[in-house]
């Protein structure tokens, strides 16, 4: 393969304090059939590394990082190789700032060719690439963090990996919620209009935007939200910009699916000028660029899935799609900001081990109506499409998704495929 061989090491010291949900249970191996009729599948098992010191990592990040996104992915990635003993600076290969287009495609193959034997890429939008790549380089394992093609796409060396991110945005909005119940005691607000800064109208945006509001909903039931998206995943002006837009419209805290610091800064901001507004951040703490506005942020434990997919992949039996959460520290929320309100850290503590011990539903369909009926069925068709041309790329099964009065998100994959739009929340621009 005729390849450029450019390396750029990366050694990260991870200090992070945060605040997450503790578990010993075991992660979940998911795939696109019910999981009783696949408990512990492996199909498609492609490890060829018996030991740590045969394994050769490469990652694909679609930015660097300086955004949040990356930096998660990169820092979830270093922590799970130390944890493994794997040398960070010998066996690891970091590749940023690559496209969501053939530069990805070329970039997987300068790594197998390298001799990175697994290969993660951090975004979606990387996928197909990767998916190219898996096909020309049947002996190399490619793993896409939030694909969805591995159950369906019929290549035994394509993986996918997951959080269960719904677990964490729901309790980033108990933590909203808390703040605009007190803002409404006191009288400081009359309105509970939230606002949202999405990237794009897509599955994985709606999930997130849904199970956060939901968690408003569960300290404030009669909350509102509006959607604002940027079409990008990370602009920080164009996100400062949704911020903004969103604030005078009237809204009162805004929460994020968008990589920058774009829209906590722009409430930061707002709120040293006099504007009550606060923030909900995502993949890192916002505090920094948001000390007073920022009550806390969903994050995701990459670690997490980093370190049991190289532990599968050494054992010789990776699962072909793979998601986990709060039972196993896989998503967690950053430390609570000095705004939030009194109370805050026991209802987080009260939802967390509500969600671990089922009690708590994210997505409890006796919570939320779509055009006002309770929503009893639904049916999600798990092929895969192209977004860009809405066409079917992989043919896949339709799956009842409600069971047990709730949503079964991320159980017939691990990537998100809740996409209803429920009432109480309107999405602004969705084109």
């Amino acid at each position: 393969m005729k390849k450029k061989f450019l390396t750029l090491l990366l050694a990260l010291a991870m200090v992070l304090s945060l605040a997450a949900c503790g578990g010993d249970d075991a992660a979940k191996d998911n795939s696109t059939t019910p999981p009783a009729e696949d408990a512990g599948n492996t199909s498609g098992d492609t490890g060829d590394a018996s030991a740590v010191s045969d394994i050769k990592i490469g990652l694909i990040c679609v930015h660097d990082i300086n955004s949040g996104y990356d930096a998660a992915h990169i820092e979830g990635l270093t922590a799970a190789c130390e944890a493994l003993g794997i040398d960070v600076e010998s066996q690891v290969v970091f590749k940023y700032s690559i496209g969501e287009d053939e530069s990805c495609e070329d970039t997987a193959l300068e790594l197998a060719d390298d001799g990175c034997n697994i290969i993660f890429s951090d975004s979606y939008g990387h996928q197909s690439y990767m998916l190219s790549a898996a096909e020309q380089v049947p002996e190399v394992t490619f793993v896409s963090c939030t694909g969805d093609q591995a159950g369906v796409a019929g290549y035994d060396n394509l993986k996918n990996i997951f959080p269960y991110t719904y677990e964490s945005r729901y309790v980033s909005g108990v933590v909203a919620g808390m703040k605009l119940k007190e803002l409404m005691d006191a009288g400081t607000v009359t309105d509970p209009y939230i606002g949202y800064v999405g990237a794009y109208p897509y599955a994985e945006v709606v999930c997130g935007y849904t199970a956060f509001f939901l968690g408003i909903r569960s300290i404030v039931p009669e909350a509102h939200m509006d959607v604002q998206y940027t079409n990008s995943w990370y602009d920080p002006s164009a996100e400062s910009q949704a911020a903004n837009a969103l604030m005078s419209r009237g809204c009162v805290i805004i929460g994020q699916h968008a990589d920058s610091t774009g829209a906590p800064s722009a409430v930061q901001d707002a709120l040293s000028k006099g504007t009550v507004a606060y923030s909900v951040g995502y993949n890192i703490d916002m505090l920094s660029v948001a000390p007073d506005a920022a009550l806390t942020s969903a994050q995701n434990n990459w670690s997490v899935l980093y370190k049991k997919t190289l532990e599968s992949f050494m054992a010789g039996n990776i699962p072909a799609d793979y998601a986990a959460g709060c039972a196993d520290d896989a998503v967690m929320i950053s430390p609570l900001g000095p705004s939030c309100a009194e109370g805050t850290q026991e209802a987080v503590d009260a939802a967390w081990a509500g969600i671990k011990d089922g009690s708590i539903k994210v997505f409890d369909t006796s919570t939320f109506t779509v055009d006002g009926k309770p929503v009893e069925s639904y049916d999600v068709n798990l092929s895969i499409m192209d977004w860009n041309t809405n066409t079917v790329i992989y043919e896949g099964p339709t799956q009842n998704v409600i069971a047990d009065g709730a949503f079964q998100e991320s159980v017939y994959r691990s990537a998100p495929y809740f996409d209803l739009r429920i009432d109480g929340i309107n999405e602004l621009n969705n084109n």
